[in-house]
């Protein structure tokens, strides 16, 4: 499995968002500069960010950008499926008439997959924002102790 660059910028700006206080609000422009992300290209991710209920936005003079849940609530696997969609390691995870061989799910390789794909699964609902924003924080301090850029 291999995730695109969208998804990565969109891990970004999600744990920028949950590293602020709760309710903060952010323009586009600051966030991509910030995080380093094309602002076009930020503004598309953040539709589809907005469209999966992590994200939500605020128009006018005193517009931008908050997050829409808590970060407790927001997980890797949630970014994942709002940028990627659905995403399996092998289609016949998902397809099981999709097998040239037709062996419709019934070959040791699919246990396999299916066993590691719901393990998978599992271990990205597991990780929360929260947490990756409390980590982020941390090393915010490692750094800056040690002088590291």
């Amino acid at each position: 499995m291999r995730l695109n660059q969208a998804t990565d910028y969109a891990f970004r700006m999600v744990l920028h968002m949950a590293v602020l206080p709760e309710g903060s609000k952010i323009t586009g422009g600051v966030l991509a500069r910030e995080q380093v992300i094309p602002e076009r290209f930020l503004l598309k991710i953040m539709r589809s960010l907005i469209a999966a209920g992590i994200m939500k936005s605020y128009r006018g003079v005193d517009g931008g950008f908050s997050l829409n849940k808590k970060p407790e609530d927001i997980t890797l696997f949630d970014v994942i499926v709002a940028i990627e969609g659905d995403t399996y390691l092998k289609r016949c995870l998902y397809d099981q008439n999709s097998c040239s061989k037709a062996c419709c799910g019934h070959c040791s390789v699919y246990e396999v997959m299916a066993q590691i794909q719901h393990n998978l699964t599992k271990d990205l609902k597991a990780v929360t924002f929260d947490k990756l924003a409390a980590r982020e924080v941390e090393i915010a301090g490692e750094a800056s102790v040690c002088n590291c850029q």
